[in-house]
C-alpha cells in the first residue's frame, strides 16, 4: 500500500511510521518546507495556505492525517487558540480539497480527533454515538470532524479517531514522570473525574484494525476499555515510578497556572472503546497499570539498583 502521512514527528505520528515501514507499506511523509530534490518518502505541502499538489495522492491507498498543534504547549490565549484551531482545520480542508481534486481519490482517510470532542459528562458513559459536549475543546473536535467529512464520498471512506491520552514515550506521559519521579505528583482538583487513555500501541492497532476494516466509518474511539479516575491514574502512576503521590493540586490553583486549559484538566469523560470492541479489536493493553509497567519497569528496575 501507499499511505501519506501529515503529522508524522508527533508521538503517534513516529510510532505508526516505523510499523508501515516494516510492513513494506510505501509511505509519504508530508513536511513543511522546502524538500531536497530526490528525497524518496517525502512530500512538501503548506497546510496553513491551503497549499498541496493533488498529485501527491495520485495511486494513494490511505491518508493519515495526524496534524495539528499540542494542545498543552500552555496558557491558551486567544493567539494560541486559533494556532489550535488552524492547525487542525486548515490542515484537514487542505487534505480534504486535494481528495476531491485527484483523479482516482484514495479510499480511505483516518482523520485525527480527540475524545474532547464529548465535552465535560461527569459519570456519564460515552460512546461513539453520543452527542458532542460543550466547551472549546468540543467546538474545536466537532469543526475538525465536520472538515474532514467532506473528503468522504462513494470513492473515500472515512475514519474519525478520537485519540485520549496516548500513554507512551513522550507526549503527556513524559511531561508527567519527573514530577512523579521526584515524588511531587498527585491527583488534580478532587481526582474523581473519568481520565480516558490508552497505550500507544493500541492506538496504532486501532488506527491499523480501522483501516482494514471497511464496515467502520466515522467516528470511533481511540481509548482502552478500562477508563480510570484521575485519582486511579495518580496512583497507578506514583506505584510504576515506585515514589508517593501525596501532593493534590487544588482546582483553584490549576486554575491560576493554567487558565482557561485547566477546564480540560478536571473534565471527565468516560469514554469507552464501543466500536473497536465490537468490531473485534484485540486490546494487547487493556489495564492501566499493565499499559504503564510496559513502558517504566525497566526504569523502575534502574532505579532500585
Amino acid at each position: 500500500m501507499k499511505v501519506v502521512i501529515s503529522g508524522s514527528s508527533g508521538l503517534v505520528g513516529r510510532w505508526l511510521v516505523p510499523h508501515l515501514e516494516a510492513a513494506d507499506h510505501q509511505v509519504v511523509r508530508l513536511v513543511r518546507g522546502e524538500v531536497r530534490p530526490g528525497t524518496a518518502g517525502v512530500a512538501t505541502w503548506d497546510p496553513a495556505r491551503g497549499g498541496l499538489d493533488a498529485g501527491v495522492l495520485a495511486g494513494a491507498d490511505a491518508v493519515i492525517n495526524l496534524n495539528g498543534r499540542t494542545i498543552g504547549d500552555g496558557r491558551w490565549t486567544a493567539r494560541l487558540k486559533e494556532e489550535l484551531r488552524s492547525s487542525r482545520i486548515r490542515s484537514t480542508e487542505t487534505l480534504a480539497r486535494a481528495i476531491a481534486t485527484v483523479a482516482t481519490p484514495p479510499p480511505l482517510l483516518i482523520n485525527a480527533s480527540a475524545v474532547g470532542y464529548y465535552g465535560d459528562r461527569g459519570e456519564e458513559v460515552l460512546d461513539e454515538g453520543s452527542p458532542a459536549g460543550t466547551g472549546f475543546l468540543a467546538e474545536l473536535a466537532r469543526d475538525w470532524e465536520r472538515a474532514a467529512l467532506a473528503a468522504a464520498s462513494g470513492r473515500t471512506r472515512v475514519v474519525l479517531l478520537r485519540l485520549a491520552m496516548v500513554v507512551g514515550r513522550g507526549g503527556a506521559l513524559e511531561r508527567m514522570l519527573l514530577p512523579f519521579r521526584l515524588g511531587a505528583g498527585g491527583p488534580l482538583g478532587s481526582g474523581r473525574q473519568w481520565m480516558p487513555w490508552v497505550h500507544i500501541d493500541d492506538l496504532v492497532g486501532i488506527l491499523l484494525h480501522a483501516g482494514r476494516s471497511e464496515s467502520l466509518r466515522g467516528p470511533i474511539n481511540g481509548v482502552a476499555p478500562a477508563p480510570v479516575t484521575n485519582a486511579t491514574f495518580t496512583l497507578a502512576l506514583a506505584r510504576a515510578v515506585r515514589r508517593p503521590a501525596v501532593l493534590p493540586m487544588p482546582a483553584f490553583a490549576l486554575n491560576v497556572a493554567f487558565g482557561e486549559m485547566s477546564g480540560m484538566l478536571m473534565a471527565s469523560q468516560r469514554v469507552m472503546p464501543a466500536l473497536a470492541l465490537r468490531s473485534g479489536y484485540a486490546f494487547s493493553h487493556p489495564d492501566l497499570d499493565g499499559a504503564l509497567a510496559s513502558l517504566l519497569a525497566p526504569d523502575a528496575r534502574r532505579d532500585a539498583a
